[in-house]
């Protein structure tokens, strides 16, 4: 078990400019106290992986800002150590109120954890100096925090997932890290609802996540190219289908993990049962299985995803496409989101539940409509029939059915809310949105 440090490269904020107009005045004067007040300082952001997750992407549409701001920030990711993120894995579906297999969270699980905690701790304080921050993110390295403080430094726990109704699973997972997360100096959610029972809420702050429109996954692309890089996935993904997507079809397509909470399954029962019309083409876009770390439960998901594939009759199995991307060049899987995404009629998100769902924003930044369950963050993006459609009850396989249904046969109102959806993400969720409160949170305990 090795932490790693993640390499990356500062970006200007100067490249906003243009999209935020007089907002940008409030960016500037955020990057100069951040240049006085962390001068000499480091910030370490710690989490499992660098890429194939939300965590990932937002800390690679933040971090590089905070740089090109002046600020001195590191990210590390943990390393895997004798079924830790098996463990890890059921704690972030307990958070969304999933028990999953419905293992408890026993004393074997606590000593697993606590020894894995214990390695990474004694390998962090090696890197770390005095006047130091630790921003922790999620589950996995919530148990280094104990270790940091005692180190003497400012710690925040940054929790990115939760559920807007918490249940048993969810308080058994609150009640295991509780004792670990209470020492941060700082807690931060992506909402309110997320708050546990038993924080300080004085301590506490509310940041949604954001996304960097100057990405590969969310840079403008020509016609030209979208089709070039089609091309490439159609020679480099791992692609599960009868056919490739004809060049007049309506796409649908989700962009998710290989994750059960995402309910893959219940969209191929949505085209078996109810997508009638043969120019809808279904699309179930996913990483290559083995190159997401700490989502030991990823391959058995698109398992199940396949076999479902494969029992749907012949016209419907011809119109559902299983998308595995490749995960060795990052920039490359992005771009094959991206092209993915613009090729797209709409963005589907069928989430039984969800922490915030950067998919979302990162299809309305692309102006196309969304369909989505109505839970966690996904609320807060998608203003329903204005900028998608929500789906109050995730497992309502008519309700998804007929809102697809209606904006693949309306291209104008589909336009527009795709309009609507790139406005509310420009005023709303762009990373420098984040810089001035990220300056705030980490000034204060600095202070």
């Amino acid at each position: 078990m090795a932490l790693k440090q993640v390499e990356f490269e500062a970006a200007p904020l100067e490249r906003f400019r243009p999209l935020v107009g007089d907002r940008f005045a409030e960016i500037e004067e955020a990057a100069a106290s951040a240049r006085e007040t962390f001068a000499g300082k480091r910030i370490w952001h710690v989490n499992s992986t660098s890429q194939g997750g939300g965590v990932a992407e937002m800390l690679r549409a933040l971090l590089p800002y905070a740089r090109g701001a002046g600020v001195d920030v590191r990210w590390v990711v943990l390393g895997e150590s004798d079924g830790f993120f098996d463990l890890t894995k059921r704690l972030h579906n307990r958070l969304h109120g999933d028990a999953g297999e419905g293992r408890k969270l026993d004393r074997a699980a606590r000593e697993l954890y606590a020894s894995a905690s214990e390695r990474s701790a004694g390998e962090l304080r090696r890197l770390v100096e005095p006047g130091d921050v630790i921003y922790l993110h999620d589950p996995q390295p919530a148990g280094l925090v104990p270790a940091m403080k005692e180190a003497g430094l400012a710690v925040v726990w940054r929790c990115h997932i939760g559920v807007d109704q918490p249940n048993d699973a969810a308080r058994e997972a609150w009640d295991f890290l509780r004792p670990y997360v209470e020492p941060a100096d700082a807690y931060v959610f992506s909402r309110r609802a997320y708050l546990w029972e038993g924080l300080d809420e004085d301590r506490t702050w509310i940041m949604p996540p954001v996304i960097d429109p100057f990405s590969p996954k969310n840079e403008d692309l020509e016609a030209g190219r979208i089709e070039a890089i089609l091309a490439e996935v159609e020679e480099g993904a791992t692609i599960l289908q009868e056919e490739p997507v004809p060049a007049g079809a309506r796409v649908v397509t989700q962009v998710s993990r290989w994750d059960r909470l995402k309910d893959p399954e219940g969209l191929l029962e949505i085209l078996a049962r109810h997508l009638d019309d043969p120019s809808l083409h279904l699309c179930l876009v996913g990483p290559a299985t083995e190159g997401v770390q700490d989502d030991p439960e990823g391959a058995q998901v698109y398992q199940r995803v396949a076999g479902r594939w494969r029992a749907l009759d012949d016209e419907r199995r011809r119109r559902a496409h299983l998308i595995s991307l490749p995960m060795d060049d990052l920039t490359r899987n992005a771009l094959m989101v991206n092209a993915l995404q613009r090729r797209s009629d709409l963005i589907v998100q069928k989430s039984l539940a969800e922490g915030f769902g950067l998919t979302v924003a990162e299809a309305m930044w692309k102006a196309k409509p969304v369909v989505a369950s109505g839970v966690g963050g996904i609320q807060d993006q998608v203003v329903d029939g204005q900028t998608g459609i929500l789906i109050a009850d995730p497992h309502d396989l008519r309700a998804f059915a007929e809102a697809i249904e209606e904006l693949a046969a309306d291209p104008a109102r589909a336009a527009e809310m795709g309009a609507a959806g790139r406005a509310h993400v420009r005023d709303s969720y762009l990373a420098i949105d984040r810089l001035r409160e990220y300056v705030e949170l980490v000034g204060a305990l600095i202070a």
